[in-house]
């Protein structure tokens, strides 16, 4: 009996770390963007749909954006059609828009509703076409100093959170996919996760902007250093946006708008370890980099540096 005792002490302790954090979390609203090797890797997409839940479940309202890098390139290649990126954006003809939208919408949203799902009816998919949810113009980039057609490249020009939030107010997982349709000329574009998890984190006002990445966080001196930025304001991350790799341009862009827009604290952790949602959002450490708005020098807790549980 005393060795059970002592076998399960470990696991009480987790969860009174935990306790706090679900006090602070609780109800609120949670934008997460799905990307990277979590997206590919068998086990890490199982540990994602469980970390997401286990949201949910714990009184928070998880919201899921995601992309498809990886599907769409190996889909557009067995088309026969090429995957040209420039400023560091996916050149994306009309034919190539086809491949996005059935891969984002018919493969990848379909398989991570499905690995939901498997815990409940909680995940409901939907795109940002779904009654406006997204909408779009054409996005044309500046290359040395003049502006490019990219093709099916969409700029974010309006959030319609509606159906988001009944759906979340259902008690559902709601799952978007990152195109939209463009209110001048009726087409369908591809618009970059990261950019739509953050309007939308915004524009549902979220406690929380989680982006998953391939990388432990925000490096200091990247490539000199692997020393990972814990936390930094908005306006420090402003500095160095200039300096950033071009990868993770849009995912601090991202960060940057969210919480100059009300999102509370928006963070950028490595999906490629099992869990990192939890280990983010439950532990005092913490993992990874987090973005808060200019002004905001609150005691926190150890390893959190600057936020407090309750």
């Amino acid at each position: 009996m005393s060795t059970r005792k002592h076998t399960a002490l470990p696991k009480a302790r987790i969860l009174i770390e935990a306790l706090p954090w679900l006090t602070r979390h609780n109800g609120k609203t949670v934008v997460i963007k799905f990307g990277g090797n979590a997206m590919v890797d068998d086990d890490l997409k199982a540990a994602f749909a469980q970390d997401v839940v286990f949201l949910h479940h714990a009184g928070l309202k998880p919201v899921v954006v995601h992309g498809g890098g990886p599907q769409i390139s190996a889909q557009l290649d067995r088309h026969g059609l090429d995957s040209e990126f420039k400023a560091g954006l996916r050149v994306t003809s009309p034919e190539a828009m086809d491949v996005v939208r059935m891969v984002l919408a018919g493969q990848v949203q379909r398989e991570l509703v499905g690995l939901l799902n498997q815990h409940g009816p909680l995940a409901v998919g939907i795109t940002g076409e779904d009654a406006h949810t997204i909408t779009a113009t054409k996005h044309r980039p500046t290359i040395d100093g003049e502006l490019v057609d990219i093709g099916r490249v969409g700029e974010i020009s309006a959030i319609d959170t509606g159906v988001v939030q009944a759906l979340l107010e259902n008690g559902r997982i709601p799952v978007v996919s990152s195109i939209a349709r463009a209110e001048d000329d009726g087409h369908v574009y591809n618009v970059n996760a990261d950019t739509a998890a953050a309007a939308l984190a915004a524009a549902l006002g979220a406690e929380t902007l989680m982006v998953l990445t391939d990388v432990e966080g925000l490096y200091e001196d990247w490539p000199h250093s692997d020393e990972v930025i814990s936390r930094l304001t908005a306006t420090e991350l402003e500095k160095l946006l200039p300096d950033l790799s071009s990868g993770m341009v849009p995912k601090m862009e991202g960060c940057l708008h969210a919480v100059r827009n009300g999102v509370q604290t928006a963070r950028v952790i490595d999906g490629r370890v099992p869990h990192s949602i939890l280990l983010e959002i439950f532990t005092d450490e913490g993992i990874g980099t987090m973005v808060v708005p200019d002004g905001r020098a609150i005691p926190g807790a150890p390893g959190k540096q600057g936020e407090t549980a309750v």
